[in-house]
């Protein structure tokens, strides 16, 4: 793959490709896109960026300031194996073209800074992350919402509710049951051939794979797996997988979704998130302490507990998320840390006594969250906890599912709501601008947004199930 600038060019010159996509996240976390004539680019669109309107992108640019450039990173370069023409995709980073900066709204912009941060506190000087996105693959998708009606559709050749389908033909009984959704053979699970492809295509591109599997609940949920990677890194990888999931979907006619909680009653999709820093070398969070772990280890753990209801505004970002962290689903609700503990937000995985295998696993997060601000913000609460050297408190070696009322009470649990989110991350968010990571703006632009656009418009209309509760009141 290329590493810099020259070695694009020279990869755009010796294919003869004459198109190159230009690839940007925005501020929800969708990615966007520009395609230029390889006449646009050259050295210096490395460095300076290429301009761009930015006024129309979510959350970001008024029109009388919208003049803005992506800067392509030349190590991000792979050919867009959907498009019809040969073309050359590059991630891009935003920069300001006023005064030459990165753009403080930009979220890779800010997963730069949260690395740097790091440095600069002499901790350490790799922060690595692994994320574990869940989805579904639906055969379809239909949703409406107006004045005087409200619904969505969503079905699966594998759902457990199509036993009954005349329409479908033979083979109905092999569709996996609520919650037993988990490692099937064919036939019951139907998308092996699609997972398949889905993963060696993310290969091609240059994700370092792993796995793939079925996941618990019925009607396609899936997961595929990757190595973990240098937070920007991990995060551009994500989107990769995003995209080529979908994408390799279309052309089987399904769709995916990450939606936390597509269905009702069964398993939603989280994004459990492996987490450790590193120094040069040497890793960091293996030591002495509770399940190999180093004090180090322990602090950061200390610095996600005490700032999870804060952490959740970014990893858990939307109202569907919080259909997911609800008691009895496997959903980590319940803010305490285990060795192998499911139950618990925080896990510590069996991964042996290697050092550079020791780290945590956030498994709160979902992957309707923006990967650049969630990976930094994990960052900066764990960075904050070494820093002032928070007590993370007794682990919770026993199944949380099993306590009493009154033990359970004792354990902090997350936030019922984005809006409860939102305001924990009001109250608690100077870990997030101590270094410069995040700035102040963009934190109350992040709320503002969240309430004007997701929490308010989910406030003021009618819930389908509403009318079946109370339409003979």
């Amino acid at each position: 793959m290329p590493q810099t600038a020259a070695d694009v060019l020279k990869m755009i010159q010796d294919q003869d490709i004459q198109l190159i996509d230009l690839k940007f996240i925005d501020l929800p976390g969708i990615w966007q896109h520009l395609t230029v004539h390889r006449s646009q680019i050259d050295e210096s669109s490395f460095a300076d960026g290429v301009a761009f309107d930015g006024s129309s992108i979510r959350g970001w640019k008024a029109i009388n300031e919208s003049d803005m450039m992506m800067v392509p990173d030349p190590e991000s370069a792979w050919i867009d194996p959907f498009m019809q023409e040969p073309t050359l995709s590059l991630i891009c980073t935003i920069k300001e073209p006023r005064t030459g900066e990165l753009y403080e709204r930009c979220p890779r912009a800010i997963a730069s800074k949260a690395i740097d941060y790091l440095k600069s506190t002499g901790i350490g000087d790799t922060a690595y992350f692994g994320p574990e996105a869940e989805f579904f693959v639906f055969d379809d998708v239909r949703f409406d919402q107006t004045e005087n009606s409200s619904y969505y559709y969503v079905d699966s050749v594998e759902g457990r509710w199509n036993t009954g389908r005349e329409e479908e033909g033979g083979n109905l009984g092999y569709k996996p049951r609520y919650k037993e959704g988990y490692f099937p053979v064919a036939p019951t699970d139907t998308l092996q051939d699609m997972r398949s492809e889905m993963l060696l295509k993310m290969a091609e591109l240059g994700v370092p794979i792993e796995k793939h599997h079925h996941e618990v609940a019925t009607g396609g949920q899936c997961e595929l797996g990757f190595r973990f990677g240098k937070l920007v890194q991990a995060a551009d990888w994500l989107m990769i997988y995003k995209y080529c999931i979908k994408n390799v979907a279309k052309k089987y006619g399904r769709s995916v979704t990450f939606m936390p909680k597509p269905l009702f009653n069964d398993n939603g999709s989280g994004m459990h998130t492996h987490q450790s820093i590193w120094n040069g070398d040497q890793p960091l969070f293996g030591g002495d302490q509770y399940a190999g772990l180093s004090q180090m280890a322990l602090w950061y753990i200390g610095g996600i507990l005490k700032h999870a209801p804060a952490l959740l505004a970014f990893t858990n970002p939307t109202t569907n998320s919080y259909k997911r962290l609800v008691p009895g689903f496997e959903a980590p609700v319940n803010l305490a840390y285990s060795q192998g503990n499911r139950s618990a937000s925080v896990r510590i995985p069996l991964s042996g006594d290697s050092p550079k295998a020791k780290r945590l696993e956030f498994r709160c997060p979902d992957a309707t969250s923006n990967p650049y601000l969630a990976f930094a913000a994990m960052l900066c609460a764990g960075i904050d906890g070494i820093k002032n050297q928070i007590d993370p408190g007794s682990p919770l070696d026993v199944d949380i599912y099993d306590l009493s009322p009154e033990e359970l009470a004792k354990i902090p649990s997350t936030p019922g709501s984005l809006e409860e989110a939102l305001t924990a991350l009001e109250n608690d968010h100077e870990f997030l601008i101590t270094g410069g990571v995040f700035t102040a703006d963009f934190i109350q632009n992040w709320i503002e947004y969240k309430l004007d656009n997701e929490v308010l418009p989910m406030k003021l209309r009618p819930h389908p199930y509403e009318v079946a509760l109370y339409y003979d009141c």
